[in-house]
């Protein structure tokens, strides 16, 4: 049986395209216009990992990835971000919320399926590490930023 995917994205072009790449590797494709459905699709059937926009009319994406990692049956799903948001904060803020991978549009449709397949096959604890590493690493580079800019003391 094909692994369900859940796309959350509330532009039509985009939905079709992903669902196409998706379909052609294998995948079952599903859609929700907005976050709102999305939670109640979810309600009704967990899928296998959600690709998930940001900017959406209602609630975000965020705030339903927030909503995700707060369910008990939903705190563990994969969760890829895929969104034109491409600011360090708005990855970081991903990250923190729990977003598993972040990727920016215009992407790659085959790296994409790469991203994919690597987040599906991490245990939970391994997307919980990698997570962790990742808001570490921006952490650090926050702090060596404001470093280079620090004047040096008298």
């Amino acid at each position: 049986m094909a692994e369900k995917i859940l796309i959350v994205d509330d532009d039509a072009t985009m939905m079709r395209l992903l669902a196409t790449i998706l379909e052609i590797e294998g995948y079952q494709a599903l859609e929700a216009f907005s976050g709102i459905e999305a939670l109640k699709m979810i309600a009704k059937d967990i899928p296998d990992l959600i690709l998930l926009d940001i900017m959406m009319p209602e609630i975000d994406g965020l705030e339903v990835l927030e909503k995700l990692r707060l369910g008990s049956a939903t705190k563990n799903l994969p969760i890829i971000m895929l969104t034109a948001r491409v600011e360090e904060d708005d990855i970081y803020e991903g990250w923190r919320r729990g977003a598993d991978e972040y990727v920016t549009k215009p992407f790659d449709p085959k790296a994409l399926i790469g991203i994919i397949k690597t987040v599906l096959s991490r245990s939970v604890d391994e997307r919980l590490q990698e997570r962790e590493r990742k808001i570490t690493g921006f952490h650090r580079k926050t702090q060596d930023a404001q470093g280079e800019g620090a004047s040096p003391q008298a």
